[in-house]
């Protein structure tokens, strides 16, 4: 009995070890062809040398100087500015540096190292560098400068300003001198880059200076013409604001000084208003000017002196004594003098008064007249402002345009870089490639990934039935049982001949399970087809009437393929009476058929007709069917394949039960239903799944019958 485990039950491991037991030739043979494919490759491949050097990239260059260049400086953080270096190492403009300065262009050797045939060269004749013409020769520096962009390799030093510079060639001598020359020229190409920045921006300075200084000198000759034509003249003074000097109108320093003047001439006016004011206290003589008065203090002394004089006379003498009557006379005339000296005094206020008044009035005359001549200047200022501001404008532009192109100048002629080479490319000692242990891990995951893929299509496409677990799903019938495939060297008559082989229980055990097919057991009109020929259809039905005979039935084996009968050839008897006697008239059926070597009678197909479908489809083959049944309890009918004849149809139509039969790994399962669907008017009991190795399925199989697998007998 067949013991079978469904796909559905089996772990998931289960079922990828089944699968890959299944393609194990392909999953054992892809990788070590890709392993054999990579030696193989790696062997014939040119060896490589790299030449590596490491150079330093600075965000900002050294200060030799405190001026600024034209180039902004880079923030601390700036992506922008080292991604912009690493696409400026592998620009096609140093690339052509290089090459210039190596000649390589010139140099067929260099070419003829990378496999290229240079380009001017015949295979006739070598060209010659000094007989080139310009555009070969520019054709040849176009191409070696591809060469050397295709071979250079910019490396970034993670976390670090450091870059490496790696350039691969078959010659190391020539991959170091282009690593060399590659991070020199790239130095000298940053540096020429600023000097060309410096110098453009000289060029253009100049020329803005040159535009500014004939703007400026418009401009100041508008502002001479017209402040000429409206007489404003303007003094320089210090102004507040930086040092810088400011333009002040005549007019105003003129009022300013008046106006101060008349402050001064107000105050003297109000002070010999006062003074004016006191003019009696003078008369008396107790003003301060009169206190003050030396003449008069010299006369008060006198008469000081004398008034003392005159008393002393008087405690002697009557006032009518000689020398007091001239003291008395003295001291009269001394206060005559001291009151034309206060009359004087008094007078010189009002003299004063009158001087400070007029002085102050002509001030201020004066003074208002400035400040109508100020109004008027401002007026007529207006316009001369509009010219000043633009004189301005175009010094302030001029002045600091002609700073920066100093600036600049200067900047430029330093020759400052931020780029410093660290360590210089030396000769490699060894290829950097084909690495030999790479390329096979490479070509072994490879050769994985194909197998997996050419595994996975292999599933994806495979239609065939493999596993008797398919068998319903994919056709929608019964299983009847399934058949093992014979052991190589072995017929599967040989095998059914010894009935403990596993052919032989695996057909008893598709009798039984044909008993129970129907309500009286095996059908008495039984016919085996297939899909196509060579599916083991004719060992079935054989395998079928042995089996129904061994147990005691009277069981007849039928030829029923007229068109390619394989029944004589399988037993190994004549062929020449058979079906197609019986079909054309004859009536002698015994003499039709001929006993088989394992004891039952066997009918064969018999010469081949001209119209075989026409004899199947004839009255005379259902009468074949009654008459055998009259003597016989079962008949087997060997019947044609389903695809490409109508014959398999018409057998079908006219027996009991179809059995049909299936190559494991045989017919596509789109092609088995289509074949089934032209069985629509039969009754298909089921399917035998023949020629099956357990070996080959997805699942586990095994054949249990009590007798073991010890058989050695053959069976094909």
């Amino acid at each position: 009995m067949t013991h079978a485990r469904k796909a559905d039950d089996l772990p998931l491991l289960m079922r990828y070890w089944r699968i890959g037991m299944r393609w194990r030739w392909v999953i054992i043979g892809v990788p070590l062809t890709a392993l054999l494919l990579g030696l193989i490759i790696t062997m014939l491949m040119t060896r490589q040398y790299t030449a590596r050097a490491t150079i330093e990239i600075s965000r900002q260059q050294e200060k030799i100087v405190n001026v600024q260049g034209v180039e902004p400086e880079n923030s601390a953080a700036d992506f922008e500015f080292y991604q912009t270096q690493y696409a400026l190492l592998k620009a096609r403009s140093l690339a052509a540096r290089v090459v210039k300065q190596l000649k390589l262009g010139e140099s067929d050797q260099f070419f003829k190292s990378f496999g290229v045939t240079p380009p001017g060269t015949s295979m006739l004749t070598a060209s010659v560098p000094d007989r080139l013409t310009q555009p070969v020769r520019d054709e040849r520096t176009k191409v070696a400068t591809k060469l050397l962009l295709d071979n250079i390799e910019i490396e970034p030093v993670r976390a670090s300003r450091l870059v490496n510079v790696m350039f691969t060639s078959p010659d190391p001598q020539l991959a170091m001198q282009i690593t060399n020359a590659w991070t020199q020229n790239f130095i000298g190409a940053n540096l020429d880059r600023r000097f060309e920045a410096t110098s453009y921006a000289r060029t253009f300075l100049e020329g803005r200076l040159e535009s500014l200084r004939q703007r400026m000198e418009i401009a100041e000759r508008a502002l001479v013409n017209y402040a000429a034509a409206q007489q404003i003249i303007d003094l320089s003074s210090s102004g507040t604001d930086k040092g810088q000097r400011q333009e002040r109108p005549i007019v105003a320093d003129d009022l300013a000084t008046l106006n101060a003047a008349l402050g001064t001439a107000t105050a003297e006016r109000i002070a010999a208003e006062s003074r004016l004011g006191a003019g009696g206290a003078a008369r008396s003589g107790s003003s301060p000017e009169v206190m003050a008065s030396g003449a008069i203090m010299g006369l008060r002394q006198r008469r000081a002196e004398l008034s003392g004089d005159y008393a002393k006379l008087m405690t002697q003498f009557e006032p009518g004594y000689p020398p007091a009557l001239a003291i008395n006379r003295q001291i009269a005339a001394l206060d005559d003098s001291i009151a034309r000296e206060q009359g004087r005094i008094s007078g010189s206020f009002q003299s004063t008064y009158r001087d400070a008044l007029a002085r102050e009035g002509g001030l201020r005359t004066k003074v208002d007249e400035l400040k109508k001549s100020l109004l008027d200047l401002r007026r007529r200022s207006i316009q001369y402002n509009i010219y000043q501001r633009d004189v301005d404008t175009n010094r302030e532009l001029y002045n600091g345009l002609l700073q920066r192109y100093k600036e600049i100048g200067v900047a430029g002629g330093v020759g400052t870089n931020n780029v410093a080479i660290v360590d210089a490319a030396e000769l490699p000692t060894g290829p950097s490639s084909p690495k030999l242990l790479f390329n096979l891990a490479f070509a072994l995951f490879a050769g994985i990934v194909l197998t997996g893929a050419i595994v996975f299509a292999l599933e994806q496409i495979d239609e065939a039935i493999t596993d008797p677990s398919d068998v319903t799903k994919e056709t929608g019938l019964p299983l009847l049982g399934t058949i093992p495939k014979p052991s190589d060297g072995h017929s599967s008559i040989d095998a059914l001949a010894d009935r403990k082989s596993p052919t032989a229980e695996a057909y008893l055990s598709v009798q039984t399970s044909l008993g129970f097919s129907t309500d009286h057991g095996v059908p008495r009109t039984l016919a085996v087809t297939s899909t196509r020929p060579a599916e083991g259809k004719s060992t079935t039905a054989y395998a079928i009437a042995q089996a129904l005979n061994l147990t005691g039935r009277r069981a007849v084996l039928i030829d029923g393929d007229l068109r390619s009968p394989s029944v004589h050839v399988l037993l190994g008897m004549s062929n020449l009476m058979g079906v197609s006697n019986f079909l054309v008239g004859e009536e002698n059926l015994e003499s039709l058929m001929v006993m088989g070597q394992h004891g039952f009678k066997v009918m064969t197909a018999g010469p081949q007709p001209p119209n075989a479908g026409e004899l199947l489809s004839s009255p005379r083959f259902g009468i074949l069917l009654n008459r055998l049944l009259e003597s016989y309890d079962h008949v087997i009918v060997d019947s044609p394949p389903v695809l490409g004849i109508a014959d398999a149809p018409l057998i079908a139509s006219m027996v009991e039960g179809v059995v049909y039969a299936i190559e494991a790994r045989g017919a596509r399962s789109s092609v088995i239903r289509s074949a089934i669907a032209r069985l629509a008017n039969a009754n298909v009991l089921g399917v035998i799944l023949t020629k099956f190795d357990p070996k080959k399925a997805h699942f586990g199989y095994g054949y249990d019958y009590g007798y073991g697998y010890g058989h050695n007998d053959k069976v094909s």
